[in-house]
């Protein structure tokens, strides 16, 4: 397996500590008896995920890379409600992620293959 590159460590540890965190900040929020309120578990899930694409993508699988830009283009979908500013802010992070999610030494790393230098 190829070496993994730096941005994709980032990407991938951002991820789990941004969900985390938010995860965190969320609960803290809430009564017991509303943590299975239906709003509440798509908090939990939408984190979830996040964090689900941010371990696999350190662990070299591929399918987390197009996970992880799936749950970035949800929240610039869900921003654009919100703000026209946060749904641009989003759309940045969200080409920035694609843009070195898909570098060919992140496809290489993907794939389990050395990069040939050009």
């Amino acid at each position: 397996m190829s070496k993994r590159p730096v941005m994709v460590m980032i990407i991938g540890c951002l991820l789990v500590a941004l969900s985390l965190i938010n995860l965190a900040f969320h609960l803290q929020e809430l009564k017991p008896s509303q943590l299975f309120q239906h709003e509440n578990v798509w908090v939990f899930l939408v984190r979830l995920v996040g964090m689900i694409s941010g371990i696999f993508l350190l662990r070299g699988r591929n399918w987390a890379r197009w996970l992880a830009l799936a749950w970035v283009g949800l929240h610039v979908g869900i921003s654009f409600f919100d703000s026209l500013r946060q749904g641009i802010v989003h759309s940045l992070i969200f080409l920035g992620i694609a843009y070195f999610l898909f570098r060919p030494e992140a496809r290489s790393y993907f794939r389990g293959r050395e990069v040939t230098p050009v």
